[in-house]
């Protein structure tokens, strides 16, 4: 067994909790009942214009690309001798069977509520093989990490014996194509090639999650900054970048004006510029941390994150709905404690029912753990 990196356990345990961050927050846009937000968003007032704002744009953005270079961190190259087969056998049975069983469980246990009908239920069933149902959105994330679990055999070696300067020319390279998003919204819809025939971009293959996989790989073998230096830089990155991103979203979001999601989070994807300097900044903190082991809790809710990951917006869509009161403006208690209330009760439920399941024989198989 590999030994455990004090400070990725910290921030698994950190970014784990900015998922539910996000899912907390989007119950306070949402234009419809779902608690997520949809095509369409609307903001009921100031206040939550301000507090949405606030946790899901400058700290929750940061959440997904982590969790990206977190597992690239670890599994970047490969180890000597390990083949692609043995890697993907590895890695997909670890994440495949918890994830195909919630899928299953999100098109089922919502029966349960009314949350679903059967017909709904049916049908998302029947898309299990081709996308997340209805009532997952949260598992987008897993089609993503899927293809880095992919393409890191093809990548592997070359960054074996890439050098400094090769590596950055690739970052550079995805630095600029996270100016797309932007570039798509405000100038062309279609950049470099793209029309209706061709999605392929002259920028396609050096753009996306692949970028903090080669970011991550840089950050371990060749960043050899000061500790006060990563600190220092480290900071001004993540306030900047998660303050650009805070600012974007209250910017578009005019309460009680119905806006099209995507404007109104058009700075919010995860591979803009803003969001990755933010990600490079918060993952520099993180690595100042040199205790040699982290303590017991923490390392126990690290290993349980993703059984967390999975399950969580069973819990989080009761919580927030009885926390909303019917009332998205005027929710229990103040927006500005609601939303990481959501998220933190959300976070304890989700740990104390993974770690109940943790104990069951093969329990690798349900929750990953």
């Amino acid at each position: 067994m590999k030994e455990r990196i004090p400070f990725l356990d910290y921030l698994r345990v950190v970014a784990c909790f900015l998922v539910m961050l996000v899912h907390a927050s989007e119950n306070f846009y949402a234009a419809d009942s779902s608690g997520l937000a949809g095509n369409v968003s609307m903001l009921a007032n100031e206040s939550n214009r301000f507090w949405v704002a606030f946790y899901d744009g400058g700290f929750g953005r940061v959440s997904v690309p982590l969790f990206m270079i977190m597992s690239a961190f670890l599994l970047v190259p490969m180890g000597k001798g390990m083949t692609m087969t043995q890697f993907y056998k590895r890695r997909f049975k670890r994440i495949l069977p918890p994830l195909f069983l919630f899928l299953v469980l999100y098109c089922i246990l919502p029966l349960a509520w009314g949350g679903m009908s059967w017909e709904q239920s049916v049908q998302s069933l029947k898309m299990i093989p081709f996308n997340f149902p209805m009532m997952a959105g949260h598992l987008w994330f897993m089609y993503p990490l899927i293809g880095l679990y992919l393409i890191i055999p093809v990548i592997s070696p070359w960054l074996e014996r890439a050098t400094a300067k090769e590596e950055r020319i690739f970052i550079g390279l995805f630095a600029f194509t996270t100016l797309i998003p932007w570039l798509h919204r405000f100038v062309t819809p279609e950049l470099w090639g793209e029309c209706f025939w061709n999605h392929f971009t002259a920028f396609w293959y050096c753009s996306g999650y692949i970028g903090y996989l080669v970011l991550a790989h840089y950050i371990r073998v060749h960043l050899d900054w000061s500790r006060k230096r990563k600190l220092i830089i480290g900071s001004l990155c993540f306030i900047v970048g998660g303050a650009f991103t805070a600012w974007s979203f209250w910017l578009k979001g005019v309460p009680g004006q119905v806006i099209e999601t995507p404007m109104l989070e058009w700075s919010w994807e995860f591979c803009t510029l803003n969001v990755l300097v933010a990600t490079f900044g918060m993952f520099l903190l993180f690595t100042c941390i040199k205790e040699h082991k982290a303590p017991a809790i923490i390392t126990e809710i690290s290993k349980l994150s993703y059984g967390m990951y999975l399950m969580h917006m069973f819990y989080l869509a009761v919580i927030a709905q009885w926390m909303i009161n019917g009332d998205v403006a005027n929710p229990r208690i103040p927006v500005c404690l609601a939303i990481p209330a959501i998220a933190i009760l959300s976070y304890l439920c989700s740990y104390v029912t993974t770690k109940v399941l943790s104990y069951l024989p093969g329990s690798k198989y349900i929750v990953g753990a």
